[in-house]
């Protein structure tokens, strides 16, 4: 009896794990370029309770008699399905059509994002600077920051095939600065490590970054200014994954309960 104990506990545990991932999805519905997450479980051990042999008669018996003891959490996978392409008014707000990745530095670290809501920031030297929301520089193919001269005001301009970088002349034409956004692409986009405010790391099971301009084979993403990506989280699918999860940590707790009152009646058998 114990083991229907511990297997529906395990079972509470990792339905609650669930729950969480769902809320985590429905508060960022709204989060620019946010993707949708989903736990998957796996089996614990199982106990042999006859192997498959001969009986005592000398007949055979193909299958054994194994009994679960529960399950665990095994990952939660990010979903990294296009979200839509939300019409924005800013010059800098940039959503990437494609898998890549924007490179944006943090002091000495590099992070990737595909939040594109981006601003100017002006550094030492005056100039202004590409930023996050969050003031971390965005970087161009050669790893370094973006900018354009601070005269420049509404007159930027990207071009959505390879991402290069113009801004406008009082006169009306264009000047190109020579810098091309960094787009970058992983072998394992599941295999990133989330670090929060829609940062990703790479990892060994992500692989190296692959810039989008000097890799073969690669698909190239498009960079589509005055639009920002929005969630992947389809509010439909997890109100009823929330729904289920719910359900089934409820059967898990009947079966504790169901259990402790067994061991009740077996315990009262003497009186």
């Amino acid at each position: 009896m114990m083991r229907a104990l511990w297997s529906a506990a395990s079972g509470m545990k990792g339905q609650q794990v669930s729950v969480d991932t769902i809320a985590n999805n429905l508060a960022n519905v709204n989060t620019t370029a946010y993707k949708a997450q989903s736990t998957q479980f796996k089996t614990l051990l199982y106990q042999t309770m006859q192997s498959s042999s001969t009986n005592a008669q000398g007949e055979t018996k193909p299958t054994s008699a194994q009994v679960g003891l529960g399950t665990r959490v095994a990952s939660i996978n990010s979903s990294f399905t296009q979200g839509a392409q939300l019409a924005n008014d800013s010059p800098t707000a940039m959503c990437i059509d494609g898998n890549g990745f924007f490179a944006v530095q943090d002091g000495e670290e590099t992070h990737y994002t595909r939040n594109g809501n981006f601003n100017w920031a002006l550094d030492a030297n005056g100039n202004k600077v590409l930023t996050t929301a969050e003031g971390y520089k965005v970087l161009d193919q050669a790893g370094k920051e973006i900018t354009v001269p601070n005269t420049v005001e509404k007159g930027f301009a990207v071009n959505p095939d390879d991402a290069s970088i113009s801004y406008q002349n009082p006169d009306g034409t264009y000047t190109n600065t020579g810098q091309n956004i960094a787009i970058y692409q992983f072998t394992n986009r599941v295999g990133l490590e989330k670090i929060g405010e829609n940062l990703y790391d790479e990892t060994n099971a992500s692989g190296e970054p692959m810039g989008e301009w000097n890799t073969n084979g690669i698909i190239r993403s498009a960079v589509l200014q005055n639009y920002l990506e929005g969630s992947n989280v389809n509010v439909a699918d997890e109100m009823v994954n929330l729904i289920i999860s719910q359900r089934a940590y409820e059967m898990n707790s009947k079966a504790i309960t169901t259990s402790d009152t067994m061991l009740e009646q077996a315990n009262n058998l003497k009186r």
